[in-house]
This record gives structure tokens, C-alpha cells and sequence, in this order.
């Protein structure tokens, strides 16, 4: 009997020992990750934001539009899934968690939807100006000082620099492209709440709403990307889009939210626009106007205006 009181004593001692070590190495993963600046993630956030549906541009030769966002978020599901396990933390949170989990799959399954099929149509990086048009209405929802309302002045003046010479192509490309508007913003408060979760937990909260947006996608975009499943080098891209699409950019969105206010980090989506131009030119060979160079040069002092109040 005493021999097995120190054996189980002994066990007691080391799995003690392995979760205190998990807990440390935990614990330093996650200073490491917050050691970065919120500011250099919502960079990464905004390149790969572009990057990835440059090339989904690219495929729709090969692939049907909402196939391909099928397949961007098809990837983007299994790849959470293996990697952070979500429905743990989705079984663990209260239903008002849940709630803003499921709403968040929700639009991001339609949000998705709609600016492959506005990008289809429109040059990228009109789709990227109008997308932000929602988010500048957060940044002013949240200016408290004269000067955050001259930044945010400043931004939709780029904002309509960028747009104002496109507005006579075909309508339903902006429509889509407005209608992706309206879901960003969403996308934004959402998300935002989601990374109020803390640590790994908003990652978590985003990958469970990865697999709700998977479902919402399912009935409109599978059979459109079935024929990448013929082609190993489709589907191969396929992936790589949804990577750079909505793992990427989604996962550093949390890391610089969890420590960006939401006034703040609107302000910054005023980069996406010059980040679409940017991209749409070197990918898609898509040149800009004068018009749109005057517009980046606005967003960029907006930008250099705003002080986080």
C-alpha cells in the first residue's frame, strides 16, 4: 500500500510538472505574439486581405466565382479545424459567445460571396474603396477629437477619389460591391467581439465561425468547385487562396484587434483601398488613374493625421 501511495504520488508530481511547463510554454507563445505591434499585424492583414483575391482573379477562368469562394473557405475551415480545434471553445462559452460566433460564420459566408462576385466585375481596387466606405463610418462613430475628424475627413475624400470615375460601370458589380460593404462593417463589430475573448480564444472563436460560414457557402458554391477537384493544380491554388484569404488576414485582424480599439482599427482599414491598388497592379496589371494616386495620397495622411483617442 505504501509503495502505491509514492507511485501515485510520483504521477500526481509529474503531470503537474507537464501542465505547469504546457502553462509556461503557453504563456511565453503568447508574450512573443503580443510583443509584435498591433500595427505590423494589421499590415500583414492588409496585404494578404488582396493578395489572396488577386489570385482567386486569377482562377475564375478555370473555376466558377462562388466555387472558388467555396474553395477559399472550404480550406480555410479544414485548416482551422485541424490546427485550433474551435468546437471546444464553442461547446465552452455562454450562448451570447455562440451567438456572435454563429452570426460571424454567417457573414462571412455571404461577405465572401459577394466580393468574389463584385471583383469579378469590377476592378479590385474600386471593390476595395467602396469596401471600406462602411468601416470609415466606425472610425467617425469613434473620433472624439477635432483632429481624428479631419483624418477621417481626410480618408473620404481619398475614398471618393478612388471611386468617383468607376460609377458608370455595370450596376450589379456595385451593388455586390456595397452589399459587401454593409456585410464588413459587420464582419468589423463581430470580429471585434470575438477577440475580446482574449489569447488564442478569438483565434478560436474565428475558426468555429469558419465552419459555420463553410455551411452557409455549401449550397451556392460546391458545384461550381467541382472541377478543381479534377486538377491537383486547381485545387492546390484553390487552398493557397483560401490561406492568403481567410486564414492569414483573419488571424492577424485578431492579433491587432485584441489590442486596437475598434475606432482605431477602422481608421486603418482606410490602407485596404491602397493596399487593393497596389496589389491589383502588380497581380492583375490593373493601372491606376490620377485619380486613385490622389485618392491613396489622402487615405495615407489620413492615416498619419489620426491619434488613437
Amino acid at each position: 500500500m505504501y509503495v502505491a501511495r509514492c507511485a501515485l504520488h510520483h504521477r500526481s508530481a509529474q503531470v503537474m510538472a507537464q501542465s505547469s511547463a504546457a502553462s509556461q510554454t503557453q504563456s511565453a507563445a503568447g508574450r512573443a505574439v503580443f510583443r509584435v505591434p498591433p500595427h505590423a499585424y494589421f499590415l500583414v492583414s492588409a496585404v494578404f486581405h488582396y493578395l489572396g483575391p488577386a489570385f482567386a482573379v486569377l482562377l475564375f477562368a478555370r473555376v466558377e466565382v462562388l466555387g472558388v469562394a467555396w474553395l477559399r473557405i472550404a480550406s480555410a475551415a479544414v485548416l482551422f479545424a485541424a490546427w485550433r480545434r474551435p468546437w471546444r471553445l464553442f461547446s465552452s462559452v455562454g450562448w451570447g459567445d455562440r451567438w456572435s460566433i454563429l452570426a460571424l460564420g454567417v457573414v462571412l459566408g455571404v461577405m465572401n460571396g459577394c466580393f468574389y462576385l463584385a471583383i469579378a466585375r469590377l476592378p479590385l481596387a474600386t471593390v476595395g474603396a467602396i469596401e471600406f466606405l462602411g468601416p470609415i463610418a466606425l472610425a467617425l462613430w469613434g473620433t472624439r477629437t477635432r483632429r481624428n475628424a479631419v483624418a477621417v475627413a481626410l480618408v473620404v475624400g481619398g475614398v471618393y477619389f478612388l471611386t468617383s470615375l468607376r460609377f458608370s460601370a455595370e450596376p450589379l458589380g456595385f451593388a455586390l460591391a456595397f452589399a459587401n460593404c454593409g456585410l464588413f462593417v459587420l464582419y468589423v463589430l463581430l470580429a471585434h467581439r470575438i477577440a475580446q475573448f482574449g489569447g488564442t480564444a478569438g483565434i478560436d472563436g474565428l475558426g468555429a465561425s469558419m465552419l459555420i460560414a463553410l455551411l452557409v457557402v455549401m449550397p451556392v458554391g460546391l458545384a461550381g468547385a467541382l472541377p478543381a477537384f479534377k486538377s491537383p493544380l486547381l485545387l492546390g491554388a484553390g487552398v493557397a487562396v483560401g490561406i492568403c484569404s481567410s486564414v492569414i488576414p483573419y488571424v492577424t485582424d485578431q492579433l491587432a484587434m485584441a489590442r486596437l480599439s475598434r475606432a482605431t482599427y477602422a481608421l486603418l482599414l482606410s490602407l485596404l483601398p491602397a493596399a487593393a491598388t497596389a496589389i491589383g497592379l502588380a497581380v492583375l496589371h490593373q493601372i491606376p488613374g490620377a485619380g486613385d494616386i490622389a485618392g491613396i495620397a489622402l487615405v495615407v495622411a489620413g492615416i498619419a493625421v489620426h491619434k488613437e483617442s
